[in-house]
């Protein structure tokens, strides 16, 4: 089915879901510092929230904004996972190869972990009891026992992988960015079980999974679109448009929305699901150019991104490209909310 054709047969029903959904930013939580920053992650059961930011990790709580403390030492750090249970947390460090262990309860260093190059994304699957972190330098992913802090294995994806999602089937989907696939490997394994050419964009960063109709959503940067693809045959069954600069992708299981957070341009992209092969334009949420990582909030229905504002300073050199630093003051974390 053509996606155009199916969201032009969605219209009549559009502009009454973009009223019911509501969201829009309702308060920020300001961060001291200039440090760059990728992912936000949320601890639902301590109602912690964790932003990567340069060397450190900002961890406040989620319901006030209060600062609880910081992670230190995670040079150049991407992402936080937590092992839900084993009051243990991992950090993806990637000016230094390494994962950091730390402490959830007392936020300290337990133990740093050597691991591929380039750790970016990381994530935690609760049944084999394992940390993965995507690794863009050696285009692997690292296996870890969150109970030991060992290094399980090696998955061999061949690829640069983003966001990942663990599927009805048990098995973990990943974003390869540079080859424009999905890949799903078997988390005790680590073999490579599918690999699904996603052909219609390229650039996929944000994932996000639907188990009750078994479908992924892909949110891509070139051509930026929302791909929805069946997690079974890696047949895509429509794409649509949404913002410029997609990083990350969540879904709410419960009101059948997919939030893509578009950095670009300052929005989220939201898409309501019909049934596993139908879906609309909820429209979109403004927040602010450079809100590219998002996290979802199931129990409160509330989405976290951090973002800033930029200064660019022109390069001595006029062939090359302005230098940009973040405004200082402007770091922080919105609040989205109905």
């Amino acid at each position: 089915m053509k996606p155009t054709i199916l969201l032009f047969a969605c219209l009549a029903g559009t502009t009454a879901l973009q009223a019911e959904t509501g969201y829009k930013v309702t308060g920020r939580y300001p961060i001291a510092g200039t440090e760059g920053w990728d992912y936000v992650t949320l601890d639902e059961s301590s109602r912690r929230l964790y932003v990567s930011h340069g060397t450190q990790v900002e961890v406040l709580d989620v319901d006030k904004g209060n600062p609880v403390g910081i992670i230190a030492d995670t040079p150049g750090v991407h992402g936080i996972a937590i092992a839900t249970g084993m009051n243990r947390g991992f950090t993806s460090n990637g000016r230094e190869d390494k994962v950091s262990v730390f402490d959830t309860k007392t936020l300290k260093l337990i133990k740093k972990i050597d691991v591929g190059k380039g750790p970016d994304g990381i994530y935690y699957h609760p049944g084999a009891k394992r940390i993965f972190t995507n690794n863009h330098g050696s285009h692997d992913i690292t296996a870890i026992d969150a109970a030991t802090g060992e290094v399980a294995g090696t998955v061999k994806v061949k690829g640069d992988g983003e966001q990942a999602v663990i599927g009805a089937d048990g098995l973990i989907y990943v974003n390869l960015e540079d080859t424009a696939e999905v890949v799903s490997f078997d988390a005790n394994t680590l073999a490579v079980r599918k690999r699904f050419p996603i052909g219609v964009a390229k650039t996929p960063t944000g994932l996000a999974y639907d188990a009750k109709t078994n479908r992924l959503f892909i949110g891509t940067r070139a051509e930026p679109k929302m791909v929805v693809m069946d997690a079974d045959t890696g047949k895509v069954v429509g794409s649509f448009p949404i913002g410029k600069g997609v990083d990350f992708a969540s879904f709410d299981t419960a009101a059948r929305l997919i939030f893509f957070s578009c950095g670009g341009d300052g929005l989220i992209s939201v898409f309501h699901e019909r049934s596993a092969d139908q879906y609309e334009d909820a429209g979109s949420i403004k927040t602010q150019v450079s809100a590219k990582t998002m996290a979802f909030d199931a129990k409160k229905k509330k989405i976290y991104l951090p973002a800033a504002e930029f200064v660019e300073t022109p390069a001595t050199d006029p062939s090359k490209r302005p230098r940009r630093t973040v405004k200082p003051g402007t770091f922080g974390v919105l609040v989205v909310s109905r």
